[in-house]
């Protein structure tokens, strides 16, 4: 079998067939600069793999020093956050056909937990990879997209039949475009910033809707329809400002920097408000936030 020669060598130069199959995966035409392009590379990345029967690998292309190399395996303590985060997702799906709605509205908080660790633990460890960002992504669409609609759905939205189907049904699709949309735009927007509101944001959001009406349920048998309307409006409008262009701001750098000593009484005065009554504490401060955005973007398309 004759081996073809990398490209930007002569046909008749020598072919350095150890460096293919050494199982190292560095192929000096696709790593070293200048980068060959990307669909060369990945057939340069499939002929260098072994498929051995049954295995179970990683494999993905990175930068490392300025190269492009090619890794096998994952980084553990992350990716284990995430899969936590993915399952207490997946929980919460199941306790919300089930009608534990409380349940449920806690499973959402708990990957929303999950889903600020994994990321800051992979910062932490540089155990950053591209696998990680598309895993990431994947158990936020679970977590944060299907099943804060499947509890509001299951809670209000289903005596609204087919009305109730297509409010659930936008919040997931919103949230599937704003994940969508910041994958393909990382490393282009500022960091500070989120561009639409982020989807564990808008998931608490509902999920603390849920839980306020769940534990003020005076309202039961009085204005039913009412209560519904109001709650397919509002799933409709977290899942529309998940894909607005609005900017809210990251907190990604704000433990980086010194803050007044102030602003440290405010957050315990804040938190004792929240622990008054914990669902609608989170409620309003989810308010707040979405509005923190809102606002100066009307006020800025006002003056224009």
């Amino acid at each position: 079998m004759t081996t073809q020669p990398p490209i930007g060598q002569p046909n008749n130069a020598p072919v350095n067939n150890a460096s293919l199959n050494d199982g190292s995966l560095q192929d000096n035409a696709a790593t070293q600069p200048p980068f060959i392009d990307e669909h060369e590379f990945n057939i340069r990345l499939a002929d260098n793999d072994s498929y051995d029967g049954l295995t179970f690998e990683v494999i993905e292309a990175e930068v490392a020093e300025g190269k492009r190399v090619v890794s096998r395996g994952v980084y553990l303590a992350p990716n284990l956050i995430t899969t936590l985060s993915l399952l207490s997702g997946f929980y919460s799906i199941l306790a919300s056909t089930q009608g534990e709605f409380y349940k449920a509205a806690l499973a959402i908080f708990l990957s929303a937990i999950l889903d600020g660790a994994d990321g800051r633990v992979a910062r932490m460890l540089n155990a950053q990879s591209p696998f990680g960002e598309q895993y990431d992504s994947l158990a936020d669409m679970l977590a944060f997209g299907v099943a804060p609609a499947i509890l509001i759905y299951s809670f209000a939205l289903e005596p609204l039949g087919r009305i109730g189907i297509g409010c659930a049904f936008v919040f997931t699709a919103c949230a599937a475009f704003r994940l969508a949309r910041f994958n393909v735009q990382v490393g282009i927007v500022d960091k500070k910033y989120f561009v639409g509101l982020a989807s564990p944001l808008a998931a608490i959001l509902v999920t603390s809707a849920v839980m306020v009406a769940a534990d003020h349920n005076e309202w039961i048998g009085k204005y039913d329809t009412a209560v519904m309307l109001l709650f397919a409006a509002w799933v409709v409008t977290c899942g529309l400002l998940m894909v607005s262009n609005v900017k809210y701001y990251s907190f990604k750098e704000f433990d980086k920097k010194k803050v007044p000593f102030v602003v440290l009484i405010i957050g315990v005065l804040v938190m004792s408000i929240v622990l008054y009554d914990i669902p609608v504490g989170i409620l309003a401060i989810g308010i707040i936030y979405a509005l923190s955005g809102i606002v100066p973007t009307i006020k800025m398309k006002v003056k224009s």
